[in-house]
């Protein structure tokens, strides 16, 4: 392997462990109990049934398949996280 080729292999696994670490520390950020949202308890116990007892759960989950979460309780939940966020990202 010539020196070239070298570098630009470190450069694209530095990229790719750069890009890992990005989206840890966004995960990590959002590692609080959802208990911090100030959800109504019938929220809240939707969310636990379902699995979710720290934000970074909610992450890249599709919440109309949670049981319980109507059209108005999802609408209060996603107000809730964009209020959140911006803090953590």
């Amino acid at each position: 392997m010539s020196e070239v080729t070298e570098v630009i292999v470190r450069r694209d696994l530095i990229k790719k462990e750069f890009e890992r670490y990005e989206k840890v520390m966004k995960y990590l950020e959002c590692d609080l109990p959802i208990q911090v949202l100030c959800l109504p308890k019938v929220i809240e116990n939707c969310l636990l049934n379902a699995g979710c007892l720290r934000i970074f759960d909610m992450i890249d989950r599709d919440l109309s398949e949670i049981k319980g979460l109507g059209k108005s309780r999802r609408a209060l939940l996603s107000s809730r996280l964009n209020e959140l966020f911006p803090m953590c990202f």
